[in-house]
């Protein structure tokens, strides 16, 4: 007899169906399973049958056929552990229900028949609400099924439970849903700009970093406080919008992140910081089995890349593409996926390999040549994806001393959400939400400006010999400062701004 059951499968952050197809006939007893299943999936064997056994029902001891349609795509992961297991119970007539057709089941399933957590939960949810099926999910799963709106679940803790509730002798309502009101909260307290003594300059850059979703560079000596910057940069981050926070949590789901997770969800905007021992795979995703990477887990949120310079040059490099496409894409002989990764790059250096060139306090002891070779690593292309770069110089004996504390994260981030709300109005009608992402043409239409600041940024190409693109993004940077001021125009000292946060490149790089 043949038996069907819908599941899911993932490629990339997303799902595609699966029909789960068990077919039992009489003949010497083997079990096969077909459509391109990767390993785990083979491996399902051994579990489905112990979890059977275990669970008090029979397993056949006949020819037993699994068959993952469609045929042509490769399935992985454990998730199709609860519909095969549902599947050969229901061919062998031990669950007889005319209710099937109806519900989209995944679960990796215990050898004692205890359902365990899966990764990709959601890109399943998300999937059987667009097919108007009901979903069957392991317990350790509920958080993420309760995000999706409209979407009718069951969780349960064992495949007893399934097979119970299938048969209508168990009777369970299903998970309520959560709205995203209810997830949001302050980020943590524990740091805070106030904290950070001095280096006012660099603050005010974060600043406007931060309103416009910029690209940032940190040069400074070593104990200028540049990690410090970073750690409470987070703090002053907007919250994320509903879809934002579910396409982060998608890409979290599926890599198996459920650290970042509050009640099944990430809210607060991702802030990654590997090591500079990362790998290019690491970085960009890949592996047998393409996993999304650093660039893609820091979506909507911030990579930070301290020691920048420690970085290998090709993992440096792979950054372009997803810097200025705001996707990644990953090749293999069986296919090509891509990852969605539109982040905030904050990356932090020292000038030179000792670490004190440029300050007047102490000595650099490296050669011209030994510097040359040190910023030699951050190429000139990478150089003109960050928008703001600024000096981090020393913090004076004066400043540490002050007993004064400064402005607040929290009054900070009020400014920030307020140009956010400014940019999401003026780009409601296109597919972008911040001053960053505005294409060339954009930046045409929306960043307009007077006689006298065309003047003035005229002159100001001509001096430091910046590129097109330096170009356009000091007229993005000045955007946002303007948006926070609140002002319509693009004003002269808008501009004077701006270009002192992209002129270290032309200091250092020269």
């Amino acid at each position: 007899m043949i038996a069907k059951i819908f599941s899911s499968a993932l490629r990339g952050i997303d799902a595609f169906p699966v029909e789960v197809e068990a077919d039992v006939q009489l003949g010497m007893p083997s079990y096969t399973t077909v459509g391109l299943p990767e390993t785990a999936v083979k491996e399902s064997r051994e579990r489905v049958k112990a979890a059977i056994l275990n669970s008090g029902f029979s397993f056949p001891q006949e020819v037993v056929t699994i068959n993952l349609a469609p045929g042509e795509m490769p399935k992985e992961g454990t998730q199709l552990d609860l519909p095969i297991s549902i599947g050969i119970l229901a061919a062998t007539k031990q669950l007889i229900s005319d209710d099937l057709d109806s519900y989209l089941m995944v679960g990796e399933v215990a050898l004692d028949g205890k359902l365990r957590h899966i990764r990709g939960l959601l890109p399943c949810a998300v999937l059987a609400k667009n097919m108007n099926k009901k979903l069957i999910i392991p317990l350790e799963n509920a958080d993420e099924a309760e995000i999706v709106d409209g979407l009718e679940s069951y969780a349960f803790e064992s495949l007893s439970e399934v097979f119970l509730f299938l048969k209508g002798e168990k009777k369970d309502s299903p998970l309520k849903h959560k709205s995203y009101d209810e997830l949001l909260f302050e980020p943590p307290s524990d740091v805070d700009f106030s904290d950070v003594k001095g280096q006012d300059f660099a603050k005010r850059a974060l600043e406007v970093a931060a309103a416009g979703a910029h690209n940032i560079l940190l040069i400074g000596p070593p104990g200028a406080g540049k990690s410090m910057l970073a750690k409470r940069f987070p703090t002053i981050l907007p919250s994320m919008s509903f879809s934002e926070a579910l396409e982060t949590t998608k890409i979290h789901s599926v890599k198996g992140e459920k650290k970042s997770f509050v009640k099944g969800m990430v809210v607060l905007r991702p802030f990654r910081a590997p090591h500079h021992t990362i790998s290019y795979a690491g970085m960009i995703g890949g592996g047998a089995n393409v996993h999304p990477g650093e660039v893609s887990l820091a979506h909507n949120g911030v990579l930070f890349l301290d020691e920048l310079t420690e970085f290998r040059r090709d993992v440096l490099e792979s950054l372009r593409q997803p810097l200025e496409d705001r996707r990644v894409s990953i090749s293999r002989a069986k296919e090509t996926l891509s990852f969605p990764s539109s982040f905030m790059l904050l990356a932090a250096s020292n000038p030179c390999p000792c670490g004190f060139y440029g300050d007047p306090k102490r000595r650099c002891r490296c050669t011209p040549l030994q510097i040359r070779r040190y910023l030699s690593k951050i190429s000139g292309p990478l150089m003109d994806r960050i928008d703001i770069q600024i000096e981090v110089p020393s913090v004076s004996p004066e400043e540490l001393r002050n007993k004064d504390k400064g402005e607040c994260s929290k009054e900070i981030r009020k400014r920030i959400s307020l140009a956010r709300q400014i940019q999401k109005k003026r780009f409601e009608s296109l597919k972008i939400n911040t001053n960053s992402e505005m294409t060339e043409q954009q930046v045409e239409k929306f960043c307009l400006l007077n006689d006298e600041s065309e003047k003035f940024l005229r002159d100001a190409l001509k001096s430091f010999g910046l590129s097109a693109r330096g170009h356009h993004r000091i007229l993005k940077v000045a955007r946002t400062i303007a948006d926070l001021e609140n002002s319509y125009y693009i004003k002269k000292e808008h501009l004077a701004e701006a270009v002192q946060y992209r002129t270290l490149d032309r200091k250092l790089f020269e």
